[in-house]
């Protein structure tokens, strides 16, 4: 026999960070919240684990701090092939890496500091106009928010489906016990893969591998691949064992259709080299919170299309450069001789710049890059 629970303004669907922190957000606005999923705590993924100055920015308004004894601040991103390295700050601001399962147990308290009932281990059976089934039993809702990952059922079930996908990736991630050497998260490049190295610690550091699915890295390969890499981690113990995703960009061309609302990975997502998945999700979650107090969801599908723009078009230039070494570092070299042009760049993928005001600047570095990798082809003949 199936029970009638009593109403909840809000019903989400995941309780992994989007989740949590869509749920934050409505409650703080007052509105009644009933989170439900079928795992339990605490929520792991392969990820980067770095969170950018605008994820972080978000992730305080939301009411949660991460202590300085579980986490580790950075201050901007390294690109390094062989022996070239770009480099660049971030201005006047810092990220933060963490371990996902910190960043979700602190986003879990402050739900339920505030009032947000979550229900582990209950799989959502269907969602209709008339409320969302939690096992053998149906919440009716005003709203019911989809913020179950890349596969989500609530996008499938509303019919948000996406309309361009990009050809998927594999991406792998191991913590090692090491302390960092630096204070920015490096990616280093490889002909396969990247390696993407997050401080999330004062005592770990987070590695992940990020490549084609046609050949996935493994991460017995880092040795090989990576010689400078595997330098920084002799003698560093692995903290536990791999774990492995599907790294892909989607874009929907709408994240709502009432009483449905989609976030996070469920909302459309990009490639994981960008690392800008989670502030992506947290930024959503505070633009959402209000659209849902205001009961203006169209407000909400614009910033949901402004947030996501610059990294969409980040992912696509950074991924231009994989599997083309000799156009990479074309656009390494130019960026490591124009340090500030790789700062203003930065600053616009974090949302501190405008990108109209870097739009000339790259529209020169691209077009130099690809003079230079015509040449350089040309001249090997």
């Amino acid at each position: 026999m199936t029970e009638l629970l009593t109403e909840s303004d809000v019903v989400i669907v995941g309780g992994g960070p989007a989740g949590l922190a869509a749920a934050i957000a409505a409650r703080r606005r007052g509105l009644s919240v009933t989170v439900a999923d079928a795992a339990t705590m605490p929520i792991d993924k392969a990820c980067g684990e770095g969170l950018m100055p605008e994820g972080i920015e978000a992730l305080n308004q939301l009411g949660v701090a991460p202590g300085a004894e579980e986490s580790f601040a950075f201050g901007g991103i390294r690109f390094i092939d062989g022996d070239l390295i770009a480099q660049a700050h971030f201005d006047g601001a810092m990220g933060v890496g963490m371990r996902r399962t910190v960043l979700h147990r602190l986003l879990a308290q402050r739900a339920r500091d505030l009032g947000v009932a979550i229900h582990w281990r209950t799989p959502v059976r269907w969602i209709s106009a008339d409320g969302v089934r939690l096992g053998d039993r149906v919440l009716r809702a005003r709203w019911i928010i989809g913020a179950d990952g890349q596969h989500s059922r609530v996008r499938r079930w509303a019919g948000l489906n996406p309309v361009w996908s990009s050809n998927p990736r594999v991406g792998i991630r191991m913590h090692f016990r090491r302390a960092p050497w630096t204070d920015f998260v490096e990616v280093h490049w490889h002909r396969n893969c990247q390696a993407y190295v997050t401080p999330v610690a004062a005592d770990q550091v987070c590695v992940a591998l990020i490549g084609n699915r046609k050949v996935p890295p493994r991460m017995t390969e880092l040795w090989s691949s990576f010689p400078a890499l595997a330098d920084r981690l002799e003698g560093a113990a692995p903290i536990d064992s791999v774990r492995g995703a599907t790294s892909v960009s989607t874009r929907l061309r709408s994240v709502v259709r009432a009483p449905v609302v989609l976030i996070g990975d469920a909302s459309g997502s990009v490639d994981a080299i960008t690392g800008e998945g989670l502030s992506m999700a947290l930024r959503q979650a505070l633009v959402l919170g209000d659209a849902l107090a205001d009961d203006a969801l169209g407000r909400y599908q614009a910033a949901h299309r402004q947030i996501t723009r610059m990294p969409r078009l980040m992912a696509r230039l950074i991924l231009m450069m994989d599997g083309r070494p000799t156009l990479r570092r074309t656009a390494l070299r130019a960026l490591a001789a124009r340090p500030q042009l790789f700062s203003r760049l930065l600053a616009a993928h974090v949302g501190a710049l405008a990108p109209s005001a870097v739009a000339l600047e790259v529209a020169g570095l691209a077009g130099w890059t690809l003079l230079a990798t015509a040449l350089a082809r040309f001249t090997a003949f």
